[in-house]
């Protein structure tokens, strides 16, 4: 139970320091509180309403891990190396990669809500 009490405090806290330190963290987390009623109004099943909200969550973990990347290559070296600008350009492809998703799943429920398909 010790374990589980640390785990969660180590993730509240890794939270709240990629909102105070993270531009693009808070954007997704405001996307994420207007996404949810949203969901709602356009997923027809509670699947759909899954999906919508899962993607954008799956879109902040992405940034939760693309942001660990930056900052611990940011750690070890500030100078510019290029292995490492690469692991970052990596890291951003996912970010982009799941910002897609997110846009096609988005757009997949909207369609289907509006009966055009």
């Amino acid at each position: 139970m010790d374990r589980l009490l640390r785990a969660t405090i180590n993730s509240w806290n890794g939270l709240k320091a990629a909102i105070r330190t993270e531009a693009a963290f808070r954007q997704e987390v405001a996307v994420l509180l207007v996404s949810i009623p949203l969901a709602f109004v356009i997923g027809e099943t509670a699947w759909t309403r899954l999906a919508l909200i899962g993607v954008v969550v799956l879109l902040m973990i992405v940034e939760l891990l693309n942001t660990a990347i930056e900052k611990l290559a940011d750690r070890v070296s500030r100078e510019f190396d290029f292995q490492i600008g690469t692991v970052k350009d990596i890291g951003s492809a996912a970010v982009g990669l799941s910002l897609l998703l997110v846009g096609a799943v988005w757009l997949l429920a909207l369609a289907q809500r509006l009966g055009l398909m």
